[in-house]
């Protein structure tokens, strides 16, 4: 839909839904993990609310695993713009031994951000979680509506979606539902680095080329800066110029070989990749339902 939307098209949709969002339901929450999608909610956001504060909290649902460039970024924006900021963490329910932490050279703790996600929509009552999805990502993202419900468990069905016509969006829920939230659904990777560039938005540094010490598995570029990436003694560590085109858990997120320093060239480089984003994302390979049987079990 892009094609046929200028950016200002989408931002005014993008808007719409995010006020909506406000009118609709009774205790929204924005998903914040410090990644360029939802740093692009946030402006969204203040658009929409302007000169008002952003009327709802961020929840970050923390691996633990993150990269540090994106938690201190993620800090120093919801200070600078005084909105609260939940922190819910997977290794508590790995300590409770509610979820059990996964070993050997593919181990990612991102399928256990389900449960922790969940407990905390729970927690704190939210019926509304909007997040930073776009349907060019995957193909069950594709699948999404812009308000998705979520039944009492958080799962999702494919097969029992609203009709969203005429861009009428209903927010009625029942009793134990909630609704996820995607104001950027019809944005593609190019619209949101297009649109950083043009509101001039500060990103964290770990999406611009710069020196890592990193190793090679699988054709994939790995960093090797920490302990948390697993790493055969054979897989020899080498510093190269790279950056990151997503920036989930570090266990499961590559990097991309690259000499783009600054938004331009960024933009340049994105518009010429026939690659998506996702093709760094070990956890998206391990089957070709791997992201829809996540969402029917109540993942974002």
């Amino acid at each position: 839909m892009s094609t046929i939307l200028n950016s200002n098209a989408l931002e005014n949709e993008a808007i719409y839904i995010m006020r909506e969002v406000a009118a609709q339901f009774e205790k929204p929450v924005l998903l914040f993990s410090g990644g360029k999608d939802s740093i692009t909610l946030v402006r969204l956001a203040q658009k929409a609310f302007y000169p008002a504060k952003i009327p709802f909290p961020f929840l970050h649902v923390d691996t633990g695993h993150n990269f540090q460039e994106t938690i201190d970024f993620r800090d120093k924006l919801c200070k600078d713009l005084g909105v609260e900021l939940i922190v819910r963490n997977v290794q508590d329910n790995i300590d409770s031994g509610k979820v059990q932490e996964e070993s050997g050279k593919y181990a990612s703790r991102n399928m256990l951000q389900t449960e922790t996600l969940l407990d905390a929509l729970e927690e704190f009552g939210f019926d509304a979680a909007i997040g930073g999805a776009r349907r060019d990502e995957e193909k069950a993202r594709a699948k999404e509506r812009i308000f998705s419900v979520r039944d009492d468990f958080g799962g999702w069905d494919e097969r029992n979606q609203r009709p969203e016509l005429f861009d009428i969006l209903n927010g009625k829920i029942d009793l134990g539902q909630n609704v996820r939230v995607f104001p950027i659904s019809n944005w593609t990777e190019l619209d949101v680095w297009s649109y950083i560039e043009k509101e001039e938005i500060e990103i964290p540094s770990i999406y611009f080329a710069h020196k890592r010490k990193t190793f090679v598995r699988d054709g994939m570029i790995w960093t090797a800066d920490d302990a948390v990436v697993y790493r055969e003694e054979d897989e020899e560590v080498v510093e190269r110029m790279v950056r990151f085109r997503t920036v989930g858990d570090m266990s499961c997120t590559a990097a991309v070989l690259s000499e783009a320093v600054d938004i331009a060239k960024v933009v340049e480089e994105i518009r010429d990749s026939s690659i998506s984003e996702r093709g760094a994302r070990i956890d998206d390979k391990r089957s070709e339902a791997a992201m829809e049987k996540r969402k029917q079990q109540g993942y974002f």
